[in-house]
């Protein structure tokens, strides 16, 4: 036995390795990434390139100290040092003597120890220790002759050696050894002690290779090319193996780590590590290994507790929605009155908004204007046409191409769990023998479940709570009761023409002066023009189409000043017909006179309010009623009520002759291409027949909307402010309406009550009264006509 060393303790950089051993005159890559081993390998660098190097008792252990390495080590010399792209050194380090750890050294940024370097034993010539290098020879031979992988030069270099201290240290480490194994050859203190050692381990490794032979002997007459393909990529992990265990960096290290950085619940990282484990377990040639490794790497970049945090200021918010959007100021006070109660109570469940109106209201662009006054990111998920489930909740991993839903991915794209997410065209979603995706909906949109919301792909609950959903749609009927119910529904009326004027002049013309390359000094639109554009060639609630009209004057413009033609600076409205051609809508659907039988009814339709003028006539026949102009089933009916209404009141209305036996009575809507449909042009159709049959007119002026029964009771409708607004674009100054609805003129703008006549009925006598001309010889002057303004 050698006798204790009584060297000087040198104190030295420590590094850990994993699955690593050293072993003096051996040169040996390493890849460092550790920040304490890089720390130490710099240490080393600047001390003669002298560092300890230790195997750790743990491998999985990221951040080892003293007692986690085995008490014995090598000093070594490091040779060569390589940065790589990935952060990480791979290290060229050459062994120089065994030392012993004795104590650690100071607390720093990296370990150091105090090493003694121990000495080689003494060579001692015995017949025993003659029998095992010649047994630990002749083993290592049949190891490589049965297909053990070791480099030629290695090969020789072991074969021809006479020190065995040094030939047990290289064959150790060009074998496929275990560390343990290799470690008690690092530690043996004689001669004898390490070849015994070394036989052992050889001995193992021949079972090994023999029964891999006879399976392979066994089994190799069946297999086909697929099996092959399979014993290879076996082959091909196993050198995996060994290069991992030779220091190169395995493919799932930072992957473990990912998963548990993202703070994840406690149950779904149990799940997640669980995935983790069976993919290392997992041959390389598996097909099931992509798809596992996808599933791991989204759960790893999920935002599962990342959130952005803005400070709120209700007045700056305020600012900006009020600088991107003019008007709206309903949504603009919830959106405001959400933030103010964030501010106060510092955190709430994320609110489900659902904005439901006319194409080209700026629904979705309202969207990036709540994101950006609420210091949120923005993403948008369009809806229409979707009639897959899946599309929602995410496909099931046993799927080939599995993916998760559209929620999901958009919050992996976002990067952030508060994100303000648009649902948009909610009303668009279809259902067919997929699933029904607006049934899936109904989790996410309700907050008192989206907190664990269960995507199918993930088979993890995900907390959406924080998210902020709004939702857009045009037409409310077309969304499901239980989905409607869940969602805080903004109704957006159509603008008024004062609103489509300031619009066009702060928001559209800019821009598309910008986008046809024109500026405010080239191309000027007085405000006379953007009103005949409004007017005259557009017939709409939202200023989509008085976008496309003010794009095409820019473009026409643009034309002209690259062909060197001269365009005048300010665009008058005489000069609308040479750009957009002729005049599209004239005030031609209301009459120029008062007449008999027509009348300017109101109706609702997707794109806002519109004129519906209902015409009466009579004719020979036996009081028949026939309708025309392609109207619906309710629509119908309410012609038959309005009809038999008129029939019952006929002697106190002044119709002597029994028209219901002499005349057939035939109404007409006009734009008979177009469907209608609803009760609320009773009203109408009862005027229109009353006019005929007493031969009063109708005043021009005039526009109604309501629901009559049989009693001649007049009912509450829906649409009042979209109606009221189509009546004011025709220039109309009167609206007869149910007296219910006089509590919705407050939606209607102050601009158009004021130019505006608004006249609440109970009973359909107060609606001819007010609408019929009295005949010439008791006609009333317009002054002191009765009528109520509300």
């Amino acid at each position: 036995m050698p006798k204790k060393s009584s060297a000087k303790l040198r104190e030295l950089p420590l590094i850990p390795l994993r699955d690593t051993v050293v072993f003096p005159r051996v040169t040996v890559p390493v890849i460092v990434k550790r920040e304490k081993s890089l720390k130490a390998l710099e240490a080393a660098m600047r001390h003669g390139r002298a560092a300890v190097v230790a195997a750790q008792r743990d491998p999985d252990r990221d951040d080892p100290g003293l007692a986690d390495v085995y008490p014995l080590g090598t000093l070594v010399r490091v040779r060569e040092l390589v940065k790589q792209d990935d952060k990480t050194v791979r290290a060229l380090l050459e062994g120089e003597a065994r030392v012993r750890l004795r104590r650690p050294g100071k607390e720093g940024s990296h370990l150091t120890v105090a090493a003694e370097p121990l000495p080689v034993p003494p060579a001692k010539k015995s017949d025993r220790a003659e029998a095992l290098s010649y047994s630990v020879l002749n083993q290592f031979r049949r190891v490589v002759n049965m297909g053990a992988n070791v480099p030629f030069d290695v090969l020789l270099v072991i074969l021809n050696v006479t020190d065995p201290w040094l030939m047990g240290d290289l064959v150790a480490a060009n074998l496929e050894l275990k560390t343990a194994e290799k470690q008690a050859v690092l530690e043996a203190r004689t001669v004898e002690e390490k070849l015994t050692q070394i036989s052992r381990s050889l001995s193992r490794q021949v079972k090994l290779l023999q029964m891999a032979s006879k399976i392979q002997a066994d089994t190799g007459r069946e297999l086909d090319k697929m099996q092959r393909e399979i014993f290879l990529r076996e082959q091909l992990k196993a050198i995996e193996k060994e290069l991992g265990q030779l220091g190169a960096k395995t493919d799932g290290d930072g992957l473990r780590e990912a998963l548990v950085r993202t703070k994840m619940p406690p149950e779904t990282l149990e799940k997640a590590l669980k995935e983790y484990e069976r993919l290392r377990a997992m041959p390389s040639y598996s097909p099931e290994q992509a798809h596992l490794r996808a599933y791991l790497e989204l759960l790893a970049e999920l935002p599962w507790r990342k959130a952005d945090e803005a400070k709120i200021d209700v007045p700056e918010a305020r600012r900006i929605l009020d600088a991107d959007h003019y008007g709206l100021e309903k949504v603009k006070e919830r959106i405001l009155e959400f933030l103010a109660v964030r501010k106060l109570v510092g955190r709430m469940r994320g609110p489900i908004l659902c904005f439901v109106g006319p194409p080209g209201m700026g629904k979705t662009s309202l969207g990036r204007s709540i994101a950006r006054a609420t210091g949120r990111k923005f993403w948008r998920v369009s809806l229409g046409g979707i009639r897959d489930e899946a599309e929602i909740r995410g496909h099931r991993r046993t799927y080939v191409g599995a993916l998760p839903g559209r929620l999901i991915q958009g919050l992996n794209a976002a990067k952030t769990r508060n994100p303000v997410f648009m649902l948009d065209e909610i009303d668009k979603v279809g259902a067919d023998h997929r699933g029904d995706p607006t049934a899936a909906l109904l989790e996410a949109l309700d907050p008192e479940q989206n907190s664990q919301f269960s995507d199918h792909y993930l088979e993890v609950p995900f907390d959406l709570s924080d998210v902020m959903f709004v939702a857009t749609a045009n037409v409310l009927d077309d969304i499901p009761h239980a989905l409607r119910d869940r969602m805080e529904v903004i109704e957006f009326p159509g603008y008024t023409e004062e609103e489509k004027l300031h619009i066009a002049e702060d928001h559209l013309i800019p821009k598309t002066l910008k986008d046809n390359g024109l500026d405010a000094k080239r191309l000027k639109f007085a405000p006379e023009t953007v009103r005949a554009v409004i007017r005259l060639y557009t017939r709409e609630a939202g200023v989509r189409n008085l976008e496309r009209e003010l794009a095409a004057v820019c473009r026409k413009a643009a034309r002209r000043l690259a062909e060197g033609e001269k365009v005048q600076a300010v665009v008058a409205p005489a000069d609308l017909p040479g750009y957009l051609g002729p005049e599209r809508f004239l005030d031609q659907e209301t009459e120029v006179t008062d007449t008999v039988g027509v009348v300017n009814g109101l109706a609702w339709t997707e794109a806002g309010g519109d004129i519906l003028q209902v015409e009466a006539t009579k004719m020979a026949g036996r009081g028949n009623l026939q309708l025309t102009g392609h109207l619906g089933k309710v629509m119908q009916e309410s012609a038959q009520a309005a009809y038999s209404y008129v029939r019952s009141v006929a002697a106190r209305l002044g119709v002597k002759e029994p028209f219901h036996k002499m005349y057939d009575v035939h109404v007409h809507v006009p734009q008979g291409a177009i469907p209608k449909d609803g009760p609320s042009a009773g009203v109408t159709i009862a005027t229109a027949v009353v006019s005929m049959l007493t031969g009063r007119p109708v005043r021009r002026d005039t526009a109604m909307t309501g629901e009559v029964t049989l009693r001649g009771r007049v009912l509450e409708i829906g649409g009042v402010k979209e109606k009221v607004l189509a009546a004011h674009r025709a220039g109309l100054k009167r609206v007869i309406m149910p007296a219910r609805n006089a509590k919705d003129l407050v939606d209607v703008p102050e601009a158009v009550r004021r130019e505006m006549e608004f006249i609440p009925v109970k009973q359909m006598s107060e609606v001819l009264e007010a609408a019929l001309v009295a005949p010439a010889s008791v006609r009333q002057s317009p002054k002191t006509a009765k009528s109520k303004k509300c």
